[in-house]
């Protein structure tokens, strides 16, 4: 069925789902809009802008590895819009496995990531195929400009900031809330460190008066992509939403789990996280307007007597999630990735590549490199 269009864009029907597809759309990329509800992801395709125009096929397949390796056999690269992807990503990454494909997600949850370099990376690698999560804004936009920070020299650690404005869609609330009951890392001499659980962090940010209020967020993949890199040894990674009340309130959110819900079994913990992010976000939020949704990506890279910085100010970060799917399924259905295995955006398709495909959209671009 796929090997006519080598993509396959699961999870079609979400926020997330419907900007990949407008991006596969101006790649000109065939694809499969694929999900559990076919009636559902024919009318957000409907929405999309300009899919009249579009080489694609809407398909239902149920959520088990034997239904998703039989769709996704023949294609080249598979879009994961899926989350949680620690509780629906294991599904698909086998199913990947087990048809051939190379697989991409725009998972920030550094609990899965850990899952994949750890339990998945080399069977992939051994099959010559990518792994490349976290395909998104919050990893890697900030993840490039690491990798420019790293080229100044002499740096051997990273602390990284990103924050954006707009609300977080119902699949982002409910991953928010996901990792609240997870473990969070940063890297300390290349040896993961945990966080303080329920802490909040004073952030400057360049461009506001005002600190932000950020938060660790279960620790963000960059800890797990930097863990055994040669040169940076130590790596923090914080964020956030540029909307104090709301991080006040995910804050209070966490420090609520810990004091009473932890204690609980873990299905009961999951159920609670899951009921909470409901309540906050039912439905899906307005289309991104670029005069209102921001977005800012902060690196600082440190040595011993060396020092680096680089800022990207965008707009748009679930344009820039959509955008980032589609320029890595191009990219894997006409030429090789960089990296196979388990590898962060940066390794896989170029730190410089990636920059350029988000400024060629207007949707971020590097105001400070020092």
């Amino acid at each position: 069925m796929s090997s006519k269009r080598p993509v396959i864009l699961y999870g079609a029907s979400g926020f997330s789902g419907r900007l990949a597809a407008e991006y596969l759309r101006e790649y000109n990329m065939p694809f499969i809009a694929a999900g559990r509800n076919k009636a559902k992801i024919q009318e957000v395709m409907n929405h999309v802008p300009g899919i009249e125009t579009a080489d694609y096929e809407v398909v239902e397949v149920a959520h088990t590895v034997d239904a998703l390796a039989k769709l996704f056999a023949g294609a080249k690269a598979v879009c994961n819009t899926v989350g949680p992807f620690i509780y629906y990503g294991p599904t698909v990454v086998e199913a990947c496995l087990q048809a051939g494909c190379h697989y991409l997600d725009i998972a920030g949850e550094q609990a899965w990531h850990r899952t994949l370099a750890e339990q998945w990376s080399g069977k992939f690698a051994a099959k010559g195929l990518l792994i490349a999560a976290g395909m998104a804004f919050m990893s890697a936009p900030s993840d490039a400009a690491a990798r420019l920070c790293l080229e100044a020299g002499g740096i051997d650690s990273l602390e990284i900031l990103t924050m954006f404005d707009g609300m977080p869609t119902f699949g982002s609330t409910q991953t928010i809330f996901a990792v609240i009951q997870t473990d969070g890392y940063y890297l300390d001499q290349n040896k993961y460190k945990p966080w303080q659980r329920a802490v909040g962090y004073e952030a400057v940010v360049p461009g506001y008066i005002r600190t932000q209020l950020a938060l660790s967020w279960g620790g963000f993949p960059h800890p797990v992509w930097y863990k055994d890199h040669p040169q940076a040894a130590n790596v923090k990674s914080f964020g956030g939403l540029l909307n104090r009340q709301i991080m006040e309130g995910v804050l209070a959110t966490e420090k609520h789990f810990e004091a009473t819900i932890r204690p609980l079994p873990k299905a009961e913990q999951e159920k609670k996280l899951a009921e909470m992010a409901n309540a906050v976000q039912g439905g899906t939020p307005p289309r991104e307007n670029s005069r209102e949704q921001r977005t800012i990506d902060v690196v600082v890279g440190r040595g011993t007597m060396e020092s680096a910085q680089v800022v990207l100010f965008g707009t748009c970060c679930y344009k820039q999630t959509g955008l980032m799917q589609a320029y890595a399924a191009h990219h894997l259905t006409h030429s090789a990735p960089r990296q196979v295995g388990y590898a962060s955006p940066a390794a896989a398709f170029g730190h410089r590549e990636i920059l350029k495909a988000l400024e060629s959209h207007g949707l971020s671009r590097i105001k400070t490199f020092s």
